[in-house]
């Protein structure tokens, strides 16, 4: 990791930048990808498919067998752990349900809202160099407490053209309704605009690579909502003394090992805590198998150190890091200063990982400085507001004479119309004459 000590504050733009490919040049590759797909169907899914997914069995709708077995293949282990992350899921995410609300805004006139769910949602699950059986969990768990009446997924397959068995146990106890075997852009643009076997999907959901995002964003432009920019992965560290150098580089190493386009930024006020980190960093990765990937990561990931805690954490809210971890003694102090970030990971004994797995938040969290105006997916996520009112024949005079000087004002001369009519129909059927006002 390259080390930056007290970066004047004209650099901090720079230093905030995530290392992703030329934008316009990732957005062609995408836009024909998908686009190829949305005229060829099926036939050029299973193109795309054999082509980056390297599986060319011909088959894109997993078996609901399959899914049944797949139970067979996890261990009991694994599925203790993943019925304990579920449940925690979905304590976490029953209790966000929103409220329904009803508002008398003035005599005669009823305001509403109700929330429902979206019907037919696609989720995104990353499986190319790592089965994300988790982030199944994340999305499906929500989807279902949320009421949505399909939840399909699509996910690349394996080495062995399979889709990861814990991946399709996840999917079996969350209430997903159809698996798919696809990846990438061309998976999004399978749900985005249909194909003949896989329909389209009403909003979609679910982190990934740059092909990935840039789909997403791409779909959205298109007319199907997303759940947020989410991918390439990234973290921000907070440090002092009081973390043990241990802690932090296993920190930094979890998320190296999402992949090359992972970016880590640690920082620190005190630049001699950063040799016992990196002798770790050094000891602990000769351990790990994805040290590829790792070494790929740190590349692109920077140490800096700053004068002070105050423009510390200035830069943080700046960078809008997917996750943070507060590593520090004074984290809950540092936490009431956090503006712009995904998920916050407070103390020395809350790595990164629990959130990914098993605490109940969610980590499908948005990237690349979105946080800034973004949240992370909840089960909000899956519904939309309905807005409703309802005026009596008593409430229209008391509104109708503003809604028409308002009209009139904008010129829309219809508007107007529409309630005139019905005062005049109004005022026909009152024995006196009445006057509206504004109250």
């Amino acid at each position: 990791m390259k080390t930056i000590v007290h970066p004047p504050k004209d650099t901090w733009r720079n230093l905030a930048e995530r290392p992703v490919m030329e934008n316009r040049e990732l957005e062609n590759r995408v836009r024909e990808i998908m686009l190829n797909v949305k005229e060829g169907g099926d036939k050029m899914l299973l193109n795309y498919r054999s082509r980056f997914d390297r599986c060319d069995d011909g088959q894109l709708v997993v078996p609901a067998e399959d899914i049944r077995n797949a139970e067979k293949k996890v261990s009991r282990e694994l599925k203790d752990a993943i019925h304990l992350a579920s449940g925690n899921i979905e304590k976490f995410h029953s209790a966000q349900r929103p409220e329904d609300l009803t508002v008398t805004t003035m005599a005669g006139v009823v305001c509403s809202r109700k929330a429902v769910p979206v019907e037919r949602v696609g989720l995104y699950v990353p499986g190319g160099t790592a089965p994300l059986f988790s982030t199944v969990l994340m999305l499906a768990v929500p989807a279902r407490l949320a009421g949505c009446s399909e939840v399909i997924i699509c996910t690349p397959p394996g080495k062995d053209g399979k889709v990861h068995p814990a991946i399709l146990y996840a999917a079996s106890i969350s209430g997903v309704t159809s698996v798919y075997s696809a990846g990438g852009a061309h998976a999004i643009a399978a749900m985005t605009f249909g194909t003949e076997t896989i329909r389209a999907a009403d909003k979609l959901f679910g982190p990934g690579n740059q092909y990935v995002t840039m789909a997403k964003q791409l779909a959205s432009m298109w007319g199907t909502p997303i759940d947020l920019p989410a991918g390439p992965s990234e973290v921000a560290i907070i440090a002092d003394r009081s973390t043990r150098p241990e802690f932090v580089s296993a920190d930094i190493l979890s998320q190296a090992e999402h992949g090359e386009d992972s970016q880590v930024i640690l920082t620190v006020t005190d630049e001699n805590i950063l040799p016992a980190i990196y002798s770790s960093l050094e000891e602990q990765v000769r351990h790990l198998p994805r040290r590829r990937e790792i070494e790929g990561s740190l590349k692109n990931s920077l140490s800096l150190v700053f004068e002070n805690r105050e423009l510390l954490m200035e830069f943080i809210n700046l960078y809008a890091p997917e996750h943070l971890i507060i590593s520090s003694s004074d984290y809950r102090d540092l936490s009431s200063q956090v503006r712009n970030a995904g998920s916050v990971f407070l103390g020395s004994y809350t790595p990164e990982s629990v959130g990914d797995y098993a605490s109940g938040t969610n980590h499908t969290l948005p990237t690349n400085g979105f946080a800034k105006a973004w949240s992370g997916v909840s089960l909000e996520s899956f519904m939309k507001k309905i807005t409703f009112q309802e005026v009596s024949s008593s409430g229209l005079p008391l509104l109708g004479n503003a809604t028409g000087i308002m009209a009139d004002a904008e010129d829309l001369a219809a508007h107007k119309l529409a309630v005139d009519v019905r005062l005049e129909y109004i005022k026909k059927s009152f024995e006196k004459p009445w006057e509206p006002s504004i109250h």
